[in-house]
């Protein structure tokens, strides 16, 4: 069986803040991976919020099977059903109508991505190699 530190990280601050970055998942998830090895009470509230409201599903199954492994009694998360961010249409229509009509997809995703980083971060990290797939056709509905 694997052990544990029970002691708290020495860069916790850093760690709980890079854990709660809203505009990149992927430094969430590398914060949840480097938290797993410590399994303080801290660590362990830190990552059941991150399992239970993260928005990407990739960074609540690793805080689940971090929590896991320390034994925690958990449920795996399901991946979202619907959007992971409330009223996405009514952003990316915001979006769309800051742009000329004659704009591109890629015009939008990189309006998006300076309007509302968190909403882009997000949904890249939900929807990985689908995602200009995705953002094409909900930009095209609208």
């Amino acid at each position: 069986m694997k052990q544990f530190e029970t002691t708290l990280p020495e860069q916790y601050e850093a760690l709980k803040k890079q854990a709660n970055y809203t505009s990149s998942w992927r430094d969430r998830l590398e914060a949840v991976k480097t938290l797993s090895d410590y399994k303080h009470d801290k660590v362990i509230d830190l990552l059941k919020n991150r399992m239970q409201h993260d928005t990407v599903h990739q960074v609540q199954v690793a805080a689940y099977e971090a929590l896991a492994a320390f034994g925690e009694d958990v449920e795996k998360p399901a991946p979202a059903r619907f959007d992971i961010i409330k009223n996405t249409d009514k952003i990316f229509l915001r979006v769309k109508k800051s742009l000329p009509k004659d704009h591109t997809v890629a015009d939008f995703a990189d309006k998006l991505k300076r309007m509302r980083i968190d909403v882009f971060d997000a949904y890249e990290g939900d929807k990985g190699a689908e995602f200009m797939n995705w953002l094409e056709q909900r930009w095209a509905k609208l």
